[in-house]
């Protein structure tokens, strides 16, 4: 039996590594899926990748805006039938450089992807869980970030620790109602965001950023999407069904215990 057998699942940030990955997976597993992105193209490339034989659906949404927030977990539960599963996994990165240096309005907009998107995701599919009561799991998607610091990161790293707490805030309030709510903190992962910061801390030499980061990592590489989309697989699923409130690192050993 499919460990993910007649259930729905919605990913944000669905046209990205992650996303698609933890996608591939779910359907493999026997879920429907609903990927939400703000690309519409990208959207559509990464649903016809996943050749998921009417199992994918495709919604473009803003998650930083409350309205389309609402329009997405609408649209999903009505084309899915329910939701059993939200991958909040939506989430940017912001630009690199110290605080001091740091624009407000970049400041600002990490907020509203990060913090705000991922509020008000928990906020509309928490509802449409209760409503379902049949239970539900949830996997918030953090960082090593979230866990500890680092220079010239810091708006990023602020708001995956507010995810952090976010995810014991909901896991505590929901638990009696069978809801699971939990994240996961990836180390740098093979995606385009990694590319994007190491382009960032240092434009001209982002190669030798990569080895650097990859070297601080026990394991002295980076991680794979595809070993993310294993661990939310796991939350996702009855195979976590006593598990709330936690953190899963995915890191290579990167996070000091």
């Amino acid at each position: 039996m499919p460990r993910l057998a007649d259930k729905a699942a919605v990913i944000t940030g669905g046209a990205g590594g992650i996303g698609i990955e933890t996608a591939r997976l779910f359907l493999r597993e026997g879920a429907k899926v609903a990927l939400v992105d703000l690309d519409q193209g990208a959207l559509d490339e990464a649903a016809n990748a996943l050749e998921g034989d009417g199992k994918v659906v495709a919604l473009t949404a803003d998650v930083s805006k409350e309205e389309d927030v609402r329009n997405y977990v609408k649209q999903a539960r009505d084309r899915l039938g329910r939701i059993d599963i939200f991958f909040n996994n939506a989430g940017i990165e912001g630009a690199a450089g110290p605080i001091t240096r740091q624009k407000i309005e970049d400041f600002d907009k990490v907020m509203a992807v990060n913090v705000r998107g991922a509020f008000l995701g928990l906020k509309y599919v928490l509802q449409v869980m209760e409503e379902q009561a049949s239970g539900g799991s949830i996997v918030n998607m953090s960082s090593v970030a979230g866990l500890t610091g680092s220079p010239d990161l810091a708006p990023y790293i602020i708001s995956k620790h507010a995810v952090l707490g976010m995810t014991r805030a909901a896991a505590l309030e929901v638990a009696a109602k069978g809801i699971r709510v939990n994240s996961v903190h990836p180390a740098p992962i093979n995606t385009r965001m990694m590319r994007s910061i190491e382009s960032g801390m240092d434009a001209d030499h982002a190669e030798d950023v990569r080895k650097a980061y990859a070297k601080a990592i026990p394991m002295q590489r980076y991680g794979e999407a595809a070993e993310v989309a294993q661990v939310v697989l796991f939350l996702a699923s009855d195979d976590a069904s006593y598990v709330t409130g936690a953190h899963y690192t995915v890191d290579g050993g990167m996070t000091p215990n």
